[in-house]
C-alpha cells in the first residue's frame, strides 16, 4: 500500500493516545467517535478531519483502525464501513472480542474486496500512552504487512499469530494469565499487609526474584495505598473473561481461575467498583472482606 491514509475509530482511554501516535507518524487523516464532540477535539489536537459520517471516512481512508468495547459495536461499525470502503482497504480491530466476531467481520469486508486484521492489544493505558503496546494479530500475512506501519506507531511488539481469529484467541490466553496473576498478587499483598511488612522494602525484594511480574511492579504500590484509578477497568476484564469462559468450555480445559475471577469481579461490580482498576481485587482479599 503506497500511501497510507489512516483513520481511527474509538477515542477512549486507549484509543485517543493510540490515534495520537499515528498522527505523530504522519499517517493519520481522520478520526471518528460515537460522541461527536470527542472526535472534534481529537481532530483539532491532531490536525486531521472529523468526518460527519462513516461513509465519508471510509471513502477517504484505506487503513481504518477500530478500538471499541463490544462485539456488537465491531460488527455494526464494519457493516457501516464496508459498503463505502475503497477496494483494498484494511480494517484493523484492536477491540477485545470473540474470534467468531473477528471472522464475521472478515467475511463482511471480504465481500467488498477489503482486508481485516484482528489485533487485540496488551499493555494497558500506560502502554497506549507510551506507544509500548503488545499487538497480537490475526490475518493474512500480506494484509498484515501492508497495515504494519500503522501498528508500529504505538506498539513495542507486534506478532502475527495466524489467520483471522488467532489474535483474539491469543488475547483470551493473555486475559487468563492477567486474571491469575492478579489473583495471586492481590492475595499475597493482602497477607503482607496483615503481617505488617513494609511495602517500600517488600515490593522491590519480590520484584527482583521469581515472583516479579508487570502487575506487581505497576500496581503493587498503588493497591496498597487503595488507589485504583489507573489502568484496566475491572468491568472490562470481566467482559473479556466471559468470552474466555466460552472458549475454555468448548475446549474442555480447566476454568478455575476464570470462574473465580468472574465471580470476584462481578461482586466488585455489584458494589459499584466496575470502573476501578483490576487491582481493586485486593478489597476482597483482606480479612472479613466484602465488596461493599
Amino acid at each position: 500500500m503506497k500511501d497510507l491514509n489512516a483513520a481511527f475509530i474509538g477515542l477512549g482511554a486507549m484509543g485517543l493516545p493510540m490515534a495520537g501516535h499515528i498522527a505523530r507518524g504522519n499517517l493519520l487523516r481522520a478520526v471518528w467517535n460515537r460522541s461527536r464532540d470527542k472526535a472534534e477535539r481529537a481532530a483539532a489536537e491532531y490536525r486531521v478531519s472529523a468526518p460527519g459520517s462513516l461513509a465519508e471516512l471510509a471513502a477517504a481512508c484505506n487503513v481504518i483502525v477500530l478500538c471499541v468495547s463490544a462485539d456488537a459495536d465491531v460488527l455494526d461499525l464494519v457493516g457501516r464501513i464496508a459498503p463505502h470502503a475503497q477496494p483494498g482497504t484494511i480494517v484493523v480491530d484492536h477491540s477485545t472480542v470473540s474470534s467468531l466476531t473477528a471472522r464475521a467481520a472478515r467475511d463482511l469486508l471480504a465481500a467488498k474486496n477489503c482486508g481485516f486484521i484482528d489485533a487485540p492489544v496488551s499493555g494497558g493505558v500506560e502502554g497506549a500512552i507510551n506507544g509500548k503496546l503488545s499487538v497480537m494479530a490475526g490475518g493474512e500475512e500480506d494484509t498484515f504487512l501492508r497495515a504494519r506501519p500503522v501498528l508500529d506507531c504505538y506498539a513495542a511488539k507486534v506478532n502475527l499469530m495466524g489467520p483471522v481469529g488467532a489474535g483474539q484467541d491469543t488475547k483470551a490466553i493473555n486475559q487468563v494469565l492477567v486474571a491469575g496473576i492478579a489473583q495471586a498478587v492481590c492475595e499475597g499483598l493482602a497477607l503482607a499487609e496483615q503481617l505488617g511488612l513494609d511495602p517500600a522494602r517488600l515490593l522491590p525484594t519480590l520484584g527482583a526474584g521469581a515472583a516479579g511480574n508487570w502487575f506487581l511492579e505497576k500496581r503493587g504500590a498503588t493497591m496498597l495505598k487503595d488507589e485504583f484509578a489507573v489502568g484496566f477497568k475491572l468491568a472490562l476484564l470481566h467482559k473479556d473473561l466471559e468470552i474466555v469462559r466460552g472458549l475454555a468450555t468448548a475446549a474442555g480445559t480447566d476454568r478455575s481461575v476464570i470462574e473465580k475471577s468472574l465471580a470476584d469481579y462481578a461482586a466488585l461490580m455489584a458494589a459499584g467498583y466496575g470502573d476501578e482498576d483490576i487491582s481493586a481485587l485486593i478489597r476482597l482479599k483482606r480479612p472479613h472482606a466484602s465488596a461493599a
